[in-house]
């Protein structure tokens, strides 16, 4: 009999690898997809197989004879730019995922959905799992295929066993490909972002915990549901304090008001396409840190034993992380 193993699409973006060596720690046996190899992979024990989830060939060799298939791969743009791709991979290349699944025999197929996927995003109450997504008051392209595909997963649920789990702000180490979140990262170690912000706040999960909570979906999950993976609320100005707090510096004293900011943004955005750094401080981000990010993680953390660690513990490893790989010691 052959040796049961999983499978991960997007193995190589800072959800995917942290997973990959969370299913290693349990004695998984893991194949990745990959659209090309990477040096993220060197030294850890997976079988690589390069191929596109747009195409059902590629999918079908590798997810033959696989117990579980856990997707992440998906295209994130805030620029505006990429609207045709996301369309293409997130929605076309999910669903190729899904029937690639009921093809080969798949028993469990774990989704990597968002909280984009939820409307009336500036309303104050908390908000929960939907029991259906759809594009209805999404305005956004990324959130738009983003629920579509989420959707198509979990209308799946008689077929397989389907469960999507939707984190917000994800955090962590092994940003090998480069974040938003993890490029302003750089710039303040670099001492290249001395300034805070007077306004925005957001909710964070630790790419760690995430990994645990989909893992435990396989098993603990039940089939057609939606599990947020949510983590605690804090202030721009607070995230800029743990940043310095974990360098040993003093935070900026300096908080910008968002009307002056404002103004500025267009440049701010040229000047970092110029750079070729990702897309961290444009109008939709500003909206982003001004939404309702105030989501319940209780469905989680009863069912599948999530247990989120402190903004503070995970923006620390996540600096600390970044400070080695600018130094080349990882």
């Amino acid at each position: 009999m052959e040796k049961k193993f999983s499978v991960v699409t997007g193995g190589t973006g800072y959800v995917g690898l942290t997973l990959v060596k969370y299913l290693l720690s349990q004695g998984e046996t893991v194949k990745l997809l990959l659209l090309e190899d990477h040096p993220c992979l060197d030294g850890i024990d997976v079988e690589k197989h390069v191929g596109n989830i747009c195409n059902p060939i590629d999918l079908d060799a590798c997810f033959r004879g696989a117990e579980t298939v856990y997707h992440i791969a998906g295209v994130v743009d805030i620029s505006g730019k990429k609207e045709d791709l996301m369309w293409k991979v997130n929605v076309e290349g999910t669903k190729n995922v899904v029937e690639s699944c009921k093809r080969c025999g798949v028993k469990n197929l774990i989704y990597v959905s968002s909280i984009d996927t939820y409307p009336d995003k500036f309303s104050t109450e908390q908000k929960s799992e939907l029991s259906s997504y759809s594009e209805v008051g999404l305005t956004s392209g990324y959130a738009i295929t983003k629920a579509i595909a989420t959707q198509i997963v979990l209308d799946a649920k008689d077929d397989l066993k389907v469960c999507c789990v939707q984190p917000t702000g994800v955090l962590g180490p092994d940003d090998y490909m480069g974040s938003s979140i993890g490029a302003m990262m750089d710039l303040f170690i670099k001492g290249l972002f001395p300034v805070s912000m007077s306004f925005g706040r957001y909710n964070f999960v630790d790419n760690r915990d995430m990994a645990k909570a989909m893992y435990n979906a396989v098993k603990m999950g039940r089939s057609g549901e939606c599990y947020i993976l949510g983590g605690e609320v804090i202030t721009v100005d607070q995230m800029m304090g743990y940043m310095a707090d974990a360098l040993g510096r003093k935070k900026p004293k300096i908080k910008i008001p968002k009307g002056l900011l404002l103004p500025f943004v267009p440049l701010i955005s040229g000047i970092m396409d110029l750079a070729k750094l990702p897309p961290m401080l444009n109008s939709f981000s500003l909206s982003k840190l001004e939404e309702n990010c105030n989501f319940s993680n209780e469905k989680a953390k009863r069912e599948l034993a999530f247990t989120p660690r402190s903004a503070q513990e995970t923006i620390r490893d996540t600096v600390l992380w970044h400070q080695k790989k600018l130094k080349g010691e990882l």
